[in-house]
């Protein structure tokens, strides 16, 4: 409250203006002044910090071919490496010919998504803030959560058969990791009947790739949220374990585990989930996640924004941003990648 003369006025909310001097509080005068709408409203110069999920695509997936797109429709035809046959030779027999054939694979840039905004002129003229630069950044964001969210849910099931399921293993045929209806209860430690640890679950999807002849270095994987938490309070926390000077508890840091890059994101594939995959129909029961091991070699995106534009609106005063993303994505090796279903123990 200001006093002035002796009399109390109440300020007018976020504004440091006040009726003037010998108007007193109540009076018609001072009534009319304030109701008329003479006090102005202060808008903050800043915005409230937007957050984002975290995106991971561009992390675990390679880009090859994506410098070979123009825009949506395109194909482009991907050669596979022929596997030439080894025969044993005797002195006193003959050479088997062979032609060596590689297979093909298409990657199709049939997705799209889009936006469209207007900025009206009376809005531009008498806002502060440069709305379309605002607009933009946030279009791009959107976008690469959009895009995430998309390959994430579609390459459901798409790992190779013994990559995924209950008994992977190309060789050994005996590697629990989980399937939708019987997941694997993960635990930070100490796991009781019926449930995994979540070092041994990491350690499962690294034996997988192993099995399949994966290379050690480039590998990755994708956690949920709350499953990178629990590593954190894994045995992880005793610092000899992982070889560093701090435990990833003290520095909040995963890093790598198990020749595993590790990152977390919240849009992995959850819940009651219906999804017509690589792999056909995919579906995940209530409760359950997906977890994504691999390495780049197994995933190959691409992506083009073909068209970013400004234009006159003919339906009223004001410009339209509006920009197009055209992209595709095709698991080239199956068996480069790993999928595991699972749930969060009580």
């Amino acid at each position: 409250m200001a006093t002035i003369s002796g009399s109390a006025y109440p300020l007018a909310s976020g504004s440091g203006l006040f009726p003037a001097s010998g108007l007193g509080a109540g009076s018609p005068a001072a009534n009319a002044f304030q109701s008329n709408g003479f006090i102005p409203q202060i808008w903050s110069g800043k915005l409230v910090e937007k957050f984002y999920a975290a995106t991971v695509l561009a992390a675990i997936s390679n880009t090859d071919y994506e410098g070979e797109i123009k825009n949506q429709g395109d194909r482009v035809k991907i050669r596979t490496k022929p596997t030439i046959t080894i025969r044993p030779y005797s002195s006193d027999g003959t050479l088997t010919l062979e032609r060596p054939e590689g297979s093909s694979l298409e990657l199709f840039i049939n997705k799209g998504r889009y936006f469209n905004t207007i900025l009206d002129d009376v809005m531009d003229v008498q806002s502060d803030l440069n709305a379309m630069s605002i607009w933009a950044d946030d279009a791009a964001e959107q976008l690469k959560i959009s895009v995430d969210t998309d390959v994430l849910t579609t390459i459901l099931g798409g790992p190779a058969t013994r990559n995924r399921g209950t008994t992977a293993g190309q060789i050994t045929q005996s590697i629990n990791l989980g399937a939708t209806t019987t997941p694997l209860a993960v635990v930070p430690r100490s796991p009781t009947s019926g449930q995994v640890e979540v070092l041994d679950l990491l350690l499962r999807m690294g034996q997988a790739l192993d099995e399949q002849n994966i290379p050690e270095t480039g590998r990755w994987i994708v956690l949920p949220v709350w499953m990178a938490a629990q590593l954190k309070f894994s045995d992880l926390r005793q610092a000899y374990l992982t070889g560093d000077s701090v435990s990833v508890l003290r520095n909040g840091r995963l890093g790598m585990i198990d020749r595993f890059t590790i990152y977390s994101s919240n849009l992995l594939p959850k819940g009651s989930l219906s999804s017509s995959g690589v792999d056909g129909a995919q579906s995940l029961a209530a409760n359950e996640y997906v977890v994504y091991a691999g390495h780049a070699h197994g995933l190959t995106f691409a992506s083009q924004i073909s068209k970013v534009e400004t234009m006159r609106s003919e339906l009223t005063f004001g410009n339209i941003l509006r920009g197009l993303q055209v992209y595709g994505y095709q698991i080239v090796d199956d068996k480069a990648l790993v999928q595991a279903v699972v749930t969060k123990a009580a």
